[in-house]
């Protein structure tokens, strides 16, 4: 399981650090994706096979299903770590989550995510507003 919440800068080359605390659970080569609200989702390989696996099954009928499918997997990316504990991200993943300098990587639970931490910031301060709305809504989910 992933969890917490760490700051690194990416550099002109795209690279930025893996907090050592996720390095282990993602393993050697991991996958990052464009994901939701503006960040990059991080999997390791035995998570994106289970999503791979559930997508397979998606409605090739339903226009939504297409478009969530070529969405997530046409930004897809096959990582592996450096000896300095940075991953290369392509230019098209970092301007979809608009990383340029100060980022933010957290853990969340079977994924991790990389945000530009301005991006971050703002929906941090949204979501905490709306915290106990959200957890109210959740409520409906036995959680």
């Amino acid at each position: 399981m992933f969890m917490g919440e760490f700051q690194h800068n990416i550099d002109t080359k795209g690279r930025i650090i893996v907090p050592s605390k996720f390095r282990e659970g993602l393993g050697e080569s991991f996958v990052v994706t464009r994901g939701l609200d503006q960040c990059l989702f991080a999997y390791p390989m035995e998570e994106w096979k289970v999503l791979e696996e559930k997508m397979k099954k998606l409605p090739l009928t339903k226009k939504d299903a297409r478009a969530f499918t070529r969405f997530f997997f046409s930004g897809a990316v096959e990582c592996e770590v450096d000896k300095q504990g940075r991953i290369n991200l392509p230019q098209p993943l970092r301007g979809y989550a608009t990383l340029e300098k100060e980022c933010v990587v957290i853990g969340v639970s079977n994924r991790i995510e990389f945000w530009a931490q301005d991006v971050w910031e703002d929906y941090f301060n949204q979501s905490e507003e709306s915290f106990a709305e959200i957890a109210e809504n959740l409520m409906d989910f036995d959680i």
